[in-house]
């Protein structure tokens, strides 16, 4: 990928590194994720169902529909409406992963990967943190593809950012990449 490097010009810190992509077509997470059940697994999975909060520590694997979260440890807690807010860490070997089909358009995923994924059902936010890297895949094909050290996507606003860390200095540029497949008309219309 070094060859990439003119995709995104060293122009100021901010500029470059603080990189917000907006994609504008309708399609969002699959709905019908949110009527599923959640489905754990782990080596230990220690429940508190008063507070609706439950931990887990080693392989972890989340289901709830076409959601699958992977990692070493995870924290999930569920809100008075039913919403799940997980948090889930990997380790250096096994980075924690997010995948969800997304609705309206046929085997089109949204898929990530980071030291840590943190998704918020209620707000259908995404956050990957830590060499992180997502992709919108379409028949297993890479449409989009982003990479960074911090990535959040909204889906409700078809929203990415790549954020860089705290201390990068203007001589680590590029911090942020993107590779963005053009929208067809057609498309944007659904």
């Amino acid at each position: 990928m070094q060859s990439m490097n003119y995709l995104f010009p060293r122009f100021s810190l901010l500029t470059c590194v603080l990189l917000g992509l907006v994609s504008t077509f309708s399609v969002h997470a699959e709905k019908a994720d949110q009527d599923k059940p959640v489905i754990l697994e782990a080596e230990k999975v220690s429940v508190n169902d008063v507070k609706q909060v439950y931990d887990l520590n080693g392989q972890v694997l989340l289901i709830k529909g076409s959601i699958i979260v992977t990692g070493e440890d995870g924290h999930i807690a569920v809100d008075p409406q039913g919403y799940e807010f997980v948090d889930v860490i990997g380790t250096p070997e096994a980075v924690a992963s997010f995948r969800q089909r997304r609705e309206g358009i046929p085997d089109e995923f949204m898929q990530g990967r980071g030291a840590q994924v943190t998704y918020d059902a209620k707000t259908e936010f995404l956050t990957l943190t830590g060499d992180a890297s997502l992709k919108r895949l379409l028949n297993m094909q890479m449409l989009d593809q982003l990479k960074g050290w911090k990535i959040e996507y909204d889906d409700v606003k078809q929203y990415y950012r790549v954020v860089p860390p705290k201390d990068a200095k203007p001589e680590d540029l590029p911090l942020a990449r993107a590779i963005l497949s053009p929208r067809r008309k057609a498309t944007l219309e659904k």
